[in-house]
């Protein structure tokens, strides 16, 4: 069975989806059979990997049609080992069809359990906000990763965080357990992220992953192109880096 993992952060511009689509990249390098979820409405990874018009129908149709299998919209990339299934604007939407619904917090754990079996990971991109969509991505997975940036702002909204994370754990899904925090962007010649990186491991501990994420060029540049960190840059720090990340996530997952 598919290990299950959400990357969540309510906050936006802190790396997520970067690490939602390195990670997953990286683990299917290591010759993991891995399937990228895209939950976010901005569909980010979904356009790091597709154009527009490749895109027929999506995370949005299955979680709204009892009908609709995932295993009907998942696209294959030009990577081995690694498919995706993709998400589109009309997502946005769905915390207002799913009002009232009393399986609404079920409906992506239902999705996705018939094909776990056909893949070593999964790997969810969430949108920065705690809705019912992340409330999906959170009762579906067995781990969470949350990104936070070296900013001053790091750790605003992480108790908010956490505490859907204690009511998830309290009622629908026992199973998740906070897989570790990774810190993102960190620029190593600032006093101020280096205090963050301090602050960040006074409050998580040996949750916080060791390898730490940079503020990289190329990182940034790589989705533009239709490519991953390993791909674009294969010599570039931050390609190092997410292969750090997949071997933590490795060690950590057992």
């Amino acid at each position: 069975m598919a290990k299950v993992i959400a990357v969540a952060n309510q906050k936006g511009g802190v790396g997520k989806t970067t690490t939602a689509i390195n990670l997953a990249a990286a683990l299917a390098l290591k010759k993991k059979r891995t399937l990228l979820i895209d939950l976010d409405p901005q569909a980010n990874s979904t356009l790091s990997f597709l154009e527009g018009g490749e895109i027929q129908s999506s995370i949005y149709d299955v979680l709204t049609d009892h009908h609709m299998k995932v295993t009907e919209v998942v696209k294959p990339t030009r990577w081995a080992n690694l498919s995706l299934v993709p998400s589109r604007i009309a997502l946005a939407k769905l915390e207002a069809q799913l009002v009232g619904q009393f399986d609404a917090p079920f409906r992506l754990k239902d999705a996705i359990t018939p094909c776990r079996e056909d893949f070593d990971f999964v790997v969810i991109d969430t949108p920065p906000a705690l809705g019912i969509i992340t409330v999906n991505a959170f009762v579906a997975a067995s781990f969470l990763i949350v990104p936070i940036q070296a900013s001053y702002y790091a750790l605003e909204g992480t108790d908010d965080l956490l505490e859907t994370l204690e009511r998830i754990r309290a009622r629908p899904n026992p199973e998740l357990q906070l897989l570790g925090v990774l810190i993102t962007l960190y620029d190593k010649r600032t006093n101020l992220a280096r205090d963050i990186h301090k602050q960040v491991r006074q409050v998580f501990g040996s949750k916080v992953f060791n390898t730490v994420i940079g503020k990289n060029v190329r990182l940034e540049e790589s989705p533009a192109y239709k490519e991953t960190i390993f791909s674009f840059a294969p010599d570039s720090s931050g390609a190092e880096e997410y292969a750090s990340l997949a071997r933590e996530v490795l060690q950590r997952v057992g």
